[in-house]
């Protein structure tokens, strides 16, 4: 049975919206922490605003998912090297006795978990609008310009438009997912008015989409010149920035199509979609075998780093393997990056062929260029390389020579053991490589696979490769 659009919404709120209890359970706690952040800051000599902002200053935070952002305010006295040390050491004192990890955005900042709530304290400096000197120092206007905004049922829209991106897999601006932040949400909503004419009119948008609330810009064309992401969402309290600078394309085409069909048909999967069962290892082997295509797996280890660090270091170095692939004439089919933010790492690179033949057709210059046929004869006549030719072929000299690199196993392990200072991997991959890595194909993944739940589902999700609301 089909539900209306209506219906889902209601039914997503119930899941979504923390109950009185629960609203002050998290108060409590953020008021707490405060304060204990505060006495260990004056305690330290530092001179500092204690704050509560995010989703908890604005009351959009999700039921499943509540998460507090403490931002610890100092004078712009204090040198920014102390984000890192000073002020990291008074976030760490004041979480003493949780889990705590560091974590780094533009610079480091602590996250803790307490009974099922993530805290997020962040250091930035007090200044005045549009003085900014890190970016984390716009957090506190953004906040002080949504929560006048944002009522009860704004809150509701907000938390609706959450839950859909987070089904969906648009949701995060950080550098693993390059998608939507939670203050991008609320600018949407305040913008279009709700939920609903948030994906009714992202559905109409066009290229390069330009949101202006506050109309910075006289007209949509200045701020396409000014800003050149796929979605420019102008900040309200800082016309320089673009809110949407971290969405990438791929996130910003998948909210799109996912907007459109849950206007057409609405359902619940695309809040809450089905948990992926990873394929057992004889059907993974026989839906390999049917693709007919070759998968290279590079797996590696290396010690663990802080997320958007290692994130933005795979997606670097896959980019150069691609490119490595795809200059020695193999054809990809699709790739990607798994990891376990851990210590487990893997490239996935599907190639059409895995070998290609030892001749290939090289063409030289037309006849009406003698000094560069001249250069092209003397090279290749007699040459060991050159299977067969030269040879005119429409009035050009053609000649069939061996090819460097048959085999794209063969060309990432030569290239890993000799070459890869020189081709592009970002330095905790090149370390890695040093110690630990072993190139895969196809069935060969299978120990790795068994090994790791969360690869398993991670390859059947790209085997499948449909988006998870798609019927």
């Amino acid at each position: 049975m089909s539900l209306s659009i209506e219906e889902v919404c209601t039914e997503v709120l119930n899941r979504v919206n923390p109950s009185e209890a629960e609203q002050k359970k998290v108060q409590k706690l953020a008021q707490k922490l405060t304060e204990n952040l505060g006495k260990i800051a004056k305690e330290r000599g530092i001179d500092a605003k204690i704050g509560i902002e995010g989703s908890v200053a604005k009351n959009t935070w999700l039921r499943d998912c509540p998460e507090i952002d403490i931002f610890l305010q100092v004078p712009t006295t204090i040198p920014r090297e102390a984000f890192g040390t000073v002020l990291l050491d008074v976030a760490k004192k004041a979480m003493e006795g949780y889990k705590q990890i560091e974590r780094f955005a533009e610079h480091p900042y602590l996250e803790s978990e307490i009974d099922g709530v993530y805290v997020n304290i962040v250091p930035c400096y007090m200044v005045k609008s549009g003085e900014w000197i890190s970016a984390t120092d716009r957090t506190p206007f953004h906040t002080n310009y949504i929560k006048p905004q944002i009522d009860e049922q704004k809150g509701k829209e907000v938390r609706l438009l959450k839950r859909f991106m987070k089904g969906v897999g648009v949701y995060g601006a950080e550098i693993k997912i390059g998608g939507f932040s939670g203050y991008l949400c609320e600018i949407l909503v305040l913008n279009y008015g709700s939920f609903v004419e948030v994906l009714r009119s992202v559905g109409n948008w066009e290229e390069r989409p330009i949101i202006d609330i506050e109309g910075n810009y006289e007209r949509k064309d200045d701020a396409k010149k000014k800003f050149e992401e796929p979605l420019c969402v102008v900040d309200p309290v800082d016309k320089e920035r673009n809110v949407a600078a971290a969405v990438r394309k791929e996130r910003l085409d998948e909210f799109i199509a996912a907007s459109r069909a849950f206007i057409k048909n609405p359902d619940l999967k695309f809040f809450y979609p089905s948990e992926t069962e990873a394929l057992f290892a004889t059907e993974l082997v026989k839906r390999i075998k049917i693709r007919g295509s070759t998968f290279v797996f590079v797996c590696f280890e290396a010690a663990a780093s802080v997320p958007d660090i290692l994130w933005g270091q795979l997606y670097k170095s896959q980019k150069a393997l691609v490119k490595l692939i795809e200059q020695n004439e193999f054809t990809i089919l699709n790739h990607n990056v798994w990891t376990d933010e851990n210590k487990a790492h893997v490239f996935v690179f599907e190639v059409e062929n895995r070998f290609l033949p030892n001749m290939k057709c090289h063409v030289g210059p037309p006849l009406q260029k003698r000094l560069e046929c001249e250069k092209f004869l003397l090279k290749h006549i007699g040459s060991d390389s050159t299977f067969s030719g030269p040879r005119l072929e429409n009035g050009c000299w053609v000649v069939d020579v061996k090819r460097k690199e048959t085999d794209v196993v063969n060309l990432i392990k030569e290239k890993m053991a000799n070459n890869k200072n020189r081709i592009g991997l970002a330095e905790i991959v090149t370390k890695a490589f040093t110690d630990s890595v072993q190139v895969l194909v196809n069935t060969e993944v299978l120990k790795f696979y068994s090994t790791y739940s969360e690869f398993a589902k991670f390859l059947t999700d790209y085997i499948d490769g449909k988006p998870r609301w798609l019927s």
